[in-house]
């Protein structure tokens, strides 16, 4: 249910999210999952994204609306996992009074993970971003050099 719609204050919410947000160490026998584990999954799955296999790399597409570029971060975790990742948050209202009748604009953490081919170079990765979409470029490892046969000279004694 969204408490907005029925006049609720956003900043009243925002302060509820943060003071139930605990910390992930709080109580680790719990069987469930943490809930950052359950906010990234969520990232992930509203993060649309296209991936591209082009003849010198791999192309990945990302939306990501609203957010700034210095808002955006993308890195290679250990595995060679691509990792991109931005939040956007709401802006805090100018004008005391003003309430919102519907949002409906995303807010909140964009996340995606990729597991990168073993011919990715992690070296040589670049990205751009327009219109709020990211692009961003891992080119690819030249194929290895084919391996020449060899001769072997046979003696006879």
């Amino acid at each position: 249910m969204d408490w907005r719609v029925m006049g609720f204050d956003p900043s009243v919410i925002d302060t509820l999210h943060e003071l139930l947000d605990f910390p992930d160490d709080a109580d680790k026998s719990q069987p469930h999952p943490s809930r950052a584990y359950i906010r990234d999954a969520k990232a992930m799955a509203a993060t649309p994204a296209d991936v591209k296999d082009c003849p010198n790399a791999y192309v990945v597409v990302i939306d990501m609306p609203g957010l700034k570029q210095d808002q955006l971060k993308v890195q290679v975790e250990e595995g060679n996992f691509l990792v991109v990742s931005g939040e956007r948050k709401r802006e805090k209202e100018k004008d005391q009074g003003v309430k919102f009748i519907k949002m409906e604009r995303r807010l909140g953490k964009y996340l995606k993970k990729f597991q990168l081919p073993e011919n990715a170079d992690t070296e040589k990765i670049s990205a751009s971003y327009q219109d709020g979409v990211l692009t961003v470029t891992v080119e690819k490892k030249p194929p290895p050099e084919p391996k020449k046969p060899r001769t072997v000279e046979v003696q006879v004694s």
